[in-house]
């Protein structure tokens, strides 16, 4: 069919309208071939998704039409993501551990893009942002920039994309706080904007101080002043927390998304309800028992640590009244874990014998196994006197119970086996745990710049480290908690790669409420870069501590070398650490992971539906389409006509649509929290 010149127009005008209508960007700086009036976009085009047509870009004037009202915006539960090369190693690691927590605590579940229409591609940009909502383009950019990759950041950007505004931009953010239009940058004035409820909806969710999609008291400020004060003071230092999801953005999440389970959490039990959760007592000839006190044992439980008074209740097997040889089962009711590596935490308050032995099996059912067949996991012994966490890795593959055996051994016993607040997911386990006692006097008696050292740990793959806490921090920021990581001497050094390459520190003060699905635990993540450099650039950074670290002298009289200090001087403010649960009983909890992440070096693979695509438009534009074109120069002035009157009828409409926009609504591109300075500072300790 011959098309004239006004129906190569119209064609171009329509193609103009579907860009700016999506949010596509629009740019000619890759090439644009029209033949018979069908688009052929070169490979480069085609690869990056962008849609290159005009010298001019209206991906910032889309922003003004966000809106998380409407179906259209939502994205499935399992949302299709492409990690860009540009992407930091360590934001890469976070990314990924961000989206564990979507997982553990909502239905909404990330896989990597295998070719679905739409996709949020991450890729390190000029800050931290995101579009609001399925914008349905493709391609859809969020942005983890330099100093963004923090476990709550990039859960606020993923908060956007599914479709959530500030907290602050709420219509009746008014009613709560201020805006002190004075004190804000000039030019950021538009991010304080609100939506009225035609716009977007509050889910029915009150306003939420401690919001991670809240801003900070002093965002965008000239000075020192704030620029947003709450009504209600106390909550001043409150808003603007990046620890992680609160239960209102839970809430609201879920209500958005119809949750009903979530994707990774299986269950979750403090024994507060008399049908202790379901589980059941097992064949045994002693008893659990559901106690709030126990002789010779705990005085109070921990979910409550005795803040409750009548309230608070834990299971207790008396090896002091058992028999030697006796046993008690306690099991829980039928689960369904995801097949895989699941972690069961549970707190153990013992007071047992020297041989009084506690064992956590699993029992799975099959056809071949109608009663179950019990597998053991861990055996746990020995007196602690106090409520400790323990971390068990099970590998379930089907229908289960999970078993907890007490045995009494012979050795006489004044006490007994206590348990609280189990949780149970399909997830990893922390691999270490560091217990910091009385740490209220410890915070007391501390100086700033002193620092604390855990013991030393082993990773899976070998490496040695320890983590140094400056508990009232630094004398830069003594209203601060810092924390740093530090590689140590250890047995494996010889056999190992130096500079250490590639491993992922997961460094989390734990937020001990009983359900894990509630905890806001405050993430720091460090990884190994090998190619880093020291500060005078003489050394790696990383390197085997015995040739960068200093000589210590531990307690016991063992001598190690302890390597060069990497981490933040803002870990957590004072008034947060007071906040919640991360002192609980004068206890400080903190959980380290080292992993190899060295698989993230290689690029995501791309799904072989593109790569298909890409051979075939990459063949039509070398073999086809500009030799026609180079061969009809009147095609090419023709097309430059068409494209001139389609700028020139679209630059009026989009300008004018533009400016009406600009007087109310706010551009998402950017969100920049400066609650946080100071990620990632280098201190180089040689004590």
């Amino acid at each position: 069919m011959k098309h004239t010149k006004n129906t190569r127009t119209t064609q171009l005008l329509l193609l103009l309208l579907r860009f700016y209508h999506c949010g596509l960007k629009v740019d000619i700086t890759n090439s644009v071939v029209i033949k018979n009036s069908d688009v052929f976009m070169s490979a480069a085009l085609y690869k990056s998704h962008i849609a290159t047509v005009l010298m001019f870009n209206i991906s910032s004037l889309c922003n003004y039409i966000n809106s998380i009202i409407g179906d259209k915006y939502r994205w499935p539960t399992t949302v299709p993501y492409y990690l860009e090369d540009s992407l930091e190693m360590n934001a890469k690691g976070v990314i990924l551990k961000a989206f564990d927590q979507y997982r553990l605590k909502t239905c909404i579940d990330f896989a990597p893009w295998k070719g679905e229409e739409n996709y949020i591609s991450v890729f390190k940009g000029s800050g931290c942002f995101s579009k609001v909502g399925n914008r349905r383009v493709g391609k859809q950019q969020l942005s983890i920039g330099s100093n963004c990759d923090r476990l709550g950041t990039v859960e606020h950007e993923f908060l956007h994309a599914l479709g959530f505004w500030h907290e602050q931009s709420r219509a009746d953010r008014d009613d709560y706080v201020d805006i002190m239009w004075d004190r804000i940058e000039p030019g950021k004035e538009h991010n304080f904007n609100t939506y009225d409820d035609t716009v977007s909806s509050a889910l029915g969710v009150p306003y939420d101080y401690g919001s991670v999609m809240h801003y900070s008291k002093t965002s965008f400020n000239i000075g020192s002043e704030p620029t947003i004060v709450t009504k209600i003071p106390q909550f001043i230092d409150v808003i603007g927390q990046r620890m992680g999801f609160s239960a209102s953005d839970l809430t609201k999440l879920n209500r958005l998304y119809n949750c009903t389970v979530s994707s990774t959490f299986v269950d979750s039990c403090n024994f507060e309800e008399e049908n202790i959760c379901g589980m059941i007592q097992g064949p045994g000839n002693a008893k659990w028992e559901q106690q709030s006190s126990a002789s010779g044992g705990p005085e109070v439980d921990f979910t409550n640590m005795g803040q409750c008074k009548g309230t608070g209740h834990f299971m207790h097997f008396s090896t002091a009244s058992a028999e030697p040889g006796h046993q008690a089962f306690l099991e829980s009711r039928w689960l369904y874990p995801k097949p895989g590596v699941q972690c069961l935490q549970f707190f153990l308050y013992s007071t047992a014998a020297a041989d009084d032995v506690l064992n956590i099996w699993v029992r799975e059912y099959d056809q071949a196994n109608a009663n179950g067949k019990l597998k053991l996991f861990k055996s746990i012994s020995g007196v602690k006197g106090s409520w400790e966490l323990h971390n068990v890795n099970l590998n379930v593959t089907k229908k289960a119970r999970v078993v907890f055996e007490g045995v009494r051994g012979r050795i006489p016993s004044k006490g007994g086996f206590s348990l609280d607040d189990i949780n149970l997911s399909s997830t990893k386990c922390p691999q270490h745990i560091w217990h910091i006692r009385n740490i209220t006097s410890l915070m007391a008696t501390t100086p700033a710049g002193k620092k604390l050292y855990s013991p030393r740990f082993l990773s899976p793959a070998g490496y040695s480290f320890q983590v140094g806490v400056y508990l009232n921090g630094l004398s830069s920021n003594p209203d601060y908690m810092a924390l740093y990581l530090h590689l140590t001497s250890g047995p494996n050094d010889h056999m190992l790669k130096w500079p250490c390459p590639w491993q992922m520190a997961t460094m989390a003060l734990m937020d001990q409420q009983s359900d894990i699905r509630q905890q806001m635990n405050m993430h720091r993540m460090v990884t190994t870069d090998p190619n880093k450099k020291s500060s005078d650039g003489t050394e790696f950074f990383w390197d085997d501590p015995r040739k960068v670290g200093s000589k210590v002298t531990d307690s016991d009289g063992s001598v190690y070398y302890r390597g060069p200090g990497y981490g933040t001087s803002t870990f957590i403010t004072h008034s947060r650490l007071r906040s919640r649960n991360f002192i609980k009983g004068d206890d400080a909890i903190f959980l380290f992971s080292l992993e190899d992440i060295s698989h993230l070096l290689n690029s995501q693979p791309l799904p072989d539906s593109t790569l298909r695509a890409d051979a075939s438009l990459l063949k039509a534009a070398d073999q086809g389409a500009p030799q026609e074109i180079a061969n009809k120069p009147t095609a090419v002035i023709a097309v430059a006509a068409c494209v001139a009157a389609a700028m020139l009828v679209m630059s009026v409409v989009l300008l004018r649509k533009f400016r009406r926009m600009r007087r109310h609504q706010e551009s998402d591109d950017v969100v920049i929290i400066k609650d946080m300075p100071g990620f990632m500072e280098v201190s180089v300790s040689h004590t």
